[in-house]
């Protein structure tokens, strides 16, 4: 396992500096350094030299890949994208186009962004599941006129797995910004019961959260709990799943001892791919919540075309992502002993 992680973090390098790339030719032709010194000194006719100044001060006065001027030699170490660029392995941030560090402001905003996104992906993985295993359990099964649930039977009522399905197609149906707007709305406005944006530190912080952890799991309800009812139907169909029924296990014991565990490889896969990715924090949610996590900070770098800290940000981004699926596959190893890493 040792030589597989090695092989597939070294493979992982040329992918990095391909994102590195893409991400720092991308963000210049938009902008070029001339445009971005005009937006950050914020004035209406900006003179050349007060370009010049801005240019030399934050690094942007030489060549952007490469330097091909009689000083330079043909040197790639004396152009913007190597001084501004190479730190990033080494996770070395520098200093954002606004004159913030921003290292320091990852790792200050980094604790935030998983006081949200942590409880929301636990709770909402805990109610997905719980819904899916009942909508597979209740299959075939309906409630009849007088309210008494009868398993099997196809009388007059209405099919509790169907009316699961419909739900859960109109909750995937509906824009999560309708989710954040009507929970602000009612439960903070109308209600009263927390605060409708805002953080705070230590446990203060509490309160802040409740609400935008609530709606990150409400508004996740309709797509995990089919996409987790595929999965244990998928499971319930198989050979040993019928050899349990014959040994006289009733259908909920089957489904938690046979059919929840044999079901983890693609569950993991969604969940350890998502963890590092939780650190990211979410754009929308932190942005109508004023939560300064490390979505805000990018979208606000966005906004102000601050390059440094989008550079950043999508580096991080990038290498937590090849983290997860690194992480992805050693799970598989320990939920399945047939799974083998060479």
């Amino acid at each position: 396992m040792t030589q597989y992680i090695i092989r597939r973090l070294l493979y992982s390098l040329p992918l990095l500096m391909g994102v590195n790339i893409l991400t720092f030719v991308l963000f210049f032709v938009v902008n070029s350094p001339d445009d971005m010194a005009r937006m950050q000194l914020g004035q209406k006719h900006v003179t050349e030299q007060a370009i010049a100044n801005w240019k030399q001060q934050h690094g942007y006065d030489v060549p952007l890949l490469w330097n091909d001027s009689a000083q330079g030699g043909g040197k790639i170490t004396d152009t913007v994208f190597y001084q501004k660029s190479v730190g990033l392995f080494l996770f070395r941030f520098g200093v954002s186009d606004s004159g913030r560090n921003i290292g320091a402001d990852i790792k200050e905003r980094a604790w935030p962004s998983l006081a949200v996104a942590l409880p929301t992906l636990m709770i909402g993985l805990l109610v997905n599941i719980c819904f899916a295993l009942m909508m597979v359990l209740f299959r075939n099964s309906y409630i009849s006129k007088d309210g008494v649930y009868a398993a099997g039977q196809s009388g007059a009522g209405a099919a509790l797995e169907h009316a699961g399905i419909v739900l859960c197609v109109i909750l995937m149906s509906i824009s999560s910004l309708f989710y954040i707007i009507g929970g602000q709305f009612v439960i903070g406005k109308v209600l009263r019961l927390v605060p409708i944006s805002g953080y705070d530190d230590g446990m203060a912080a509490v309160k802040f959260l409740i609400l935008p952890v609530l709606i990150g799991v409400f508004s996740g309800i309709g797509s995990g709990t089919r996409w987790y009812r595929t999965l244990f139907l998928e499971e319930v169909g198989k050979d040993y799943v019928r050899t349990a029924r014959a040994k006289g296990l009733s259908e909920t014991q089957t489904l938690f001892r046979h059919v929840l565990p044999n079901a983890m490889i693609p569950i993991l896969t969604g969940v350890v791919v998502v963890l590092p990715l939780l650190f990211m924090g979410s754009l929308i949610m932190e942005s109508f919540f004023s939560i300064p996590g490390l979505g805000s900070y990018t979208i606000d770098a966005i906004n102000s075309q601050d390059f440094a800290i989008v550079r950043a940000m999508v580096f991080l981004g990038s290498v937590l992502y090849v983290i997860g699926l690194l992480l992805t596959d050693i799970s598989y190893t320990l939920v399945d002993p047939r799974v083998r890493l060479s």
